[in-house]
Parts: C-alpha cells; structure tokens; sequence
C-alpha cells in the first residue's frame, strides 16, 4: 500500500552538494556558443596532469611530474591497430595528450616518417614542421605489406636515417623504431632537440635512445640538406663495414707459433 501524507506537509528541502577546490566553475557567454580556446585548453590540460597516467606498456615514466618540453607544432599518428596497446609507444603518448590520432584517410600537412618515402629527412625540413607539424605511423614492423599506406595521405614524406633501435621490443636493431623513437629521432634532427628529449623522457628507455645513436644524430642535425643526410650515412655504414671486416680478418688469422717452441736448436 502506498503511504498517505497530509495535504499540507512539505518535504524538506535538499541542499545542493558542492566542491570545493577540486573544479573551477568555467561560466559561457550569453552572448558566444563556444568557450574561450586558450581557458578551454587549460582546463583539459589540468585535468590530463591530475589524473595519473598508466603504466600497463611496462615501459614506465621516468617521472610524470618534470616539465617536458612541450611541441609549440602538430604531433600527429595514424593507428592502424597493429600494434599491443599495452606496449604501444604511440598509444601512450595519446593518453598523455602529446599526441593526436588521425582517422586513415585523414590528410595531414606537416612532415611524415613512413617507408614509402623517396626523401630523407633533414634541418631543410624545420620550416614545414614548424607551420604544419610532424607526424607518425604505428603500424607494426612485421605486417608493412598489410599496412594501408595509401590511406594516410602527405605531400611531405620523409625516411629516416640509419638509427639503432633503444626500444625494448628491438634494442640494438637498425632502423626498427618505435613510434617515439621515430618522433623523437625527427625532431631532433630538424633542431627541435628539446621536443625530442621531453618526448623520450615519458619512457625509462627512452632518454638511451639519444646516448645509442648520439654522434649519428649531431652529425644529421648538421647537415644541410637530405642529399647531405644520406652521405654521412653512408660514410657511417662504410666505416662500420670496414671495423667488421678487419675484426673478422683477425679471427681467420692462423695462431702464431709459441716461442718456447723454438728455444731448443736441431741436434
């Protein structure tokens, strides 16, 4: 049976539960549909720093309270879904809002590492980054015939050069970048070093990845040009080519004769 109350008696009035310092109450114009963009930016920005990030990629922060330098450009990626988004360098960017995901067949302007390219990457490229920003393509090493490269459309390319790999997947391998490394390793040659190192530094591995490949990496950000980038490159690889040859012609030298073998004349 439901209760019966007396026509007159009012129920309580209920207070409104507050908080107090956690949110800002952001107020909108009448007279404007949209909110200020720089105010709109803090915001989510604080709200991002406040809220922890996860560490289920294994490769850990090396310490999310530092002040990483911050890309004043576009940092973009594809995400084909390749890739274990528990170990996902990329993936992890984007939970830290370092990086936007773009939809395949989405066109981005600025530069874009990927293996098609017929360019390498080079400080000639700064200018184009700096108006239009950089961009990435996570796909995994192992499935390239299976990636949608033609749906992730750029009029600026770009190869990277011969780097030694730091991640944990492909330590010490040539050119096997993760999605950071290969980020990092375009920035830092383009001059934005800084961007690099904050980037790296979201990672416990990450800041090896400069003290692996540190000569090579001084050597492309003073270069002038591609055509520049692609000599020191080879000249690096002639000189690595010519150390393992002379360390495999040391192995194939026959023993030398022990001189106590010698001490004792004919009779």
């Amino acid at each position: 049976m439901e209760r019966s109350r007396k026509p007159n008696s009012k129920r309580p009035e209920r207070k409104p539960k507050t908080t107090k310092g956690k949110f800002k109450k952001v107020t909108r114009d009448k007279t404007s549909d949209s909110l200020d963009l720089q105010e709109l930016n803090y915001s989510v920005e604080n709200l991002s720093n406040s809220s922890g990030t996860d560490d289920s990629d294994g490769s850990g922060d090396s310490d999310d309270t530092n002040i990483a330098a911050k890309a004043d450009f576009p940092v973009a990626m594809w995400d084909v879904g390749q890739c274990d988004p528990k170990r996902c360098s990329g993936r992890k960017l984007h939970r830290l809002s370092m990086i936007t995901i773009l939809r395949l067949g989405q066109r981005f302007n600025g530069i874009v590492c990927s293996p098609l390219a017929d360019q390498c990457i080079s400080p000639a490229d700064n200018n184009i980054i700096a108006n239009h920003g950089i961009g990435v393509i996570d796909c995994s090493w192992a499935k390239l015939d299976e990636t949608p490269f033609h749906k992730m459309k750029s009029p600026h390319l770009r190869l990277l050069p011969f780097l030694m790999a730091a991640n944990p997947v492909n330590y010490g391998k040539p050119c096997k970048l993760s999605c950071v490394e290969a980020l990092a390793a375009a920035c830092y040659i383009t001059g934005n070093k800084d961007v690099a190192r904050g980037y790296l530094e979201k990672f416990k591995w990450g800041p090896n990845f400069i003290t692996l490949n540190e000569e090579l990496l001084e050597s492309y950000s003073n270069a002038k040009n591609s055509d520049e980038v692609i000599q020191i490159q080879k000249n690096y690889l002639e000189q690595l080519d010519k150390e393992k040859n002379a360390k495999k012609d040391e192995i194939d030298l026959p023993p030398a004769y022990s001189s106590q073998s010698s001490d004792s004349e004919p009779n």
